[in-house]
């Protein structure tokens, strides 16, 4: 039987994974209230040519609309990987008390692997960590999309040789 955060974060993957057959970075995020999505999102930077298209950040834009409110304080997020300083800074902004990562990044996480954006007690709102849900199933979507960009790329340099 699945836990609620795992139920949740199932959902993430499922965008994730929609991201990766984009082309795009594989990360999905879902925001729940009261026991439903209420706002869902994938990375898209490419596709939409623009750098604030994370999983997160449109997550939080569609959860926002729902609600007609930009506080999201009734709200949990579920992302796949953890958020990059914008994300977790917009989930700060947006007063969202629970953040439950997938799997951490050890180049631009600021849940507290490089910074800790959302539990900073210099800000007026914290956020809750929640870490290491689907960890693994996380971890593999990432690494599985990254072996496949490089062998494409491995591919075309060869091509051109």
């Amino acid at each position: 039987m699945l836990t609620e955060d795992e139920k949740y974060m199932r959902e993430a993957l499922k965008l994730a994974e929609k991201a990766a057959k984009a082309g795009e970075v594989p990360i999905g995020c879902v925001i729940v209230c009261d026991g439903k999505v209420i706002g869902r999102g994938y990375n898209r930077r490419n596709t939409d040519h623009s750098t604030l298209s994370h999983a997160e950040m449109t997550a939080i834009k569609k959860a926002s609309t729902y609600l007609k409110d930009w506080r999201l304080d009734q709200c949990t997020m579920y992302v796949t990987l953890e958020p990059c300083q914008m994300c977790a800074g917009a989930a700060v902004q947006a007063r969202i008390p629970k953040v439950v990562i997938g799997c951490m990044s050890p180049k631009s996480g600021s849940a507290g692997t490089v910074a800790n954006i959302l539990n900073n007690p210099a800000f007026t709102h914290s956020c809750e960590i929640v870490t290491g849900v689907l960890s693994e199933e996380c971890s593999t979507v990432l690494k599985n999309f990254f072996i496949r960009m490089r062998a494409e790329k491995r591919a075309l340099d060869s091509a051109y040789k």
